[in-house]
């Protein structure tokens, strides 16, 4: 049975993996769906597994508005093809806008991501070329391609009811961004993997009533994983500058689980706001500011 969206808050976020790049039992790969008026209007990175969650929360293909791509490492991106194959089966037939960083490195851009995956021919899923240009009764995917680099928030996405803005993170070698989602005066921002050297995300996230963080490391982690993402003094003394309402820790991996009652009491000694851990399938609606 599809979990139902909780009635009672009209804008929410489910969790549909928690966890990093590990297999683990509990926790797929990272992904999050934007709920607003019953609806999923933006699906957050879809790493392996999280496209189980994704059914099993009962979001509808055909409500989508916006899939925002943090970066194109497998653990965010790799269940992508099975929820466009999934499309075919839905009574969609307006674009859908998809979001991602440009390339650098190792890392192709979000256009040569999709082509590699779509392209006909040479494709890995060429059969659903007709993604990439709306041909053989499936939707067509409406590309943006994000400066990864952009200390200066980009627009996404702007409808009647919210709006999707991106930023440029620090992943170490990796192309990656932020997204924050401002729906009336409520803020939700999903950091992605960042490791902390970033002041401008501090501005980014101000004021957010729910904010992301990937957790992925501990305090004593090595130069390389550190390079990668946000020590757990590091998350706090973010979460504390842009004084955000609500910090959620996600994206855990077995290192940052087995030392996450060290890591919680560094984040409460700075960090003064409402703190939980992210399991899959955790939904968080937002109450209207002034209550």
């Amino acid at each position: 049975m599809p979990l139902p969206a909780p009635a009672r808050h009209r804008l929410r976020v489910r969790v549909l993996g928690s966890g990093g790049p590990e297999a683990q039992q509990e926790r797929a790969s990272a992904g999050y769906l934007l709920w607003l008026e019953g609806k999923s209007r933006v699906l957050v990175d879809l790493g392996g597994g999280s496209f189980a969650r994704y059914g099993a929360s009962g979001a509808r293909f055909a409500d989508l508005e916006l899939i925002a791509l943090t970066h194109l490492h497998a653990d965010h991106a790799t269940d992508l093809p099975a929820l466009l194959k999934s499309g075919y089966f839905s009574p969609r037939n307006r674009a859908l806008p998809i979001a991602g960083p440009t390339g650098g490195g190792d890392y192709p851009d979000l256009e040569g991501y999709l082509q590699g995956l779509f392209a006909a021919k040479t494709g890995a899923f060429g059969y659903l070329a007709g993604y990439l240009d709306g041909s053989d009764g499936l939707v067509r995917l409406e590309r943006h391609t994000l400066e990864a680099d952009s200390r200066e928030p980009i627009l996404v996405l702007e409808t009647d009811d919210y709006r999707v803005s991106a930023i440029g993170v620090s992943h170490g070698p990796v192309p990656a961004l932020a997204y924050r989602i401002d729906v009336g005066d409520q803020r939700i921002v999903f950091s992605g993997d960042l490791n902390g050297d970033d002041p401008w995300f501090v501005d980014f996230a101000r004021d957010a009533d729910l904010l992301i963080m990937d957790h992925a490391v501990p305090e004593q982690a090595g130069q390389v994983a550190a390079r990668l993402h946000a020590l757990p003094s590091e998350i706090a003394e973010i979460a504390k500058a842009a004084e955000v309402k609500h910090l959620v820790l996600s994206h855990l991996m077995r290192r940052s689980e087995r030392a996450l009652d060290d890591s919680l009491a560094r984040i409460r000694a700075v960090y003064q706001g409402a703190l939980s851990v992210a399991s899959d399938l955790d939904c968080f609606g937002l109450e209207p500011r002034g209550r």
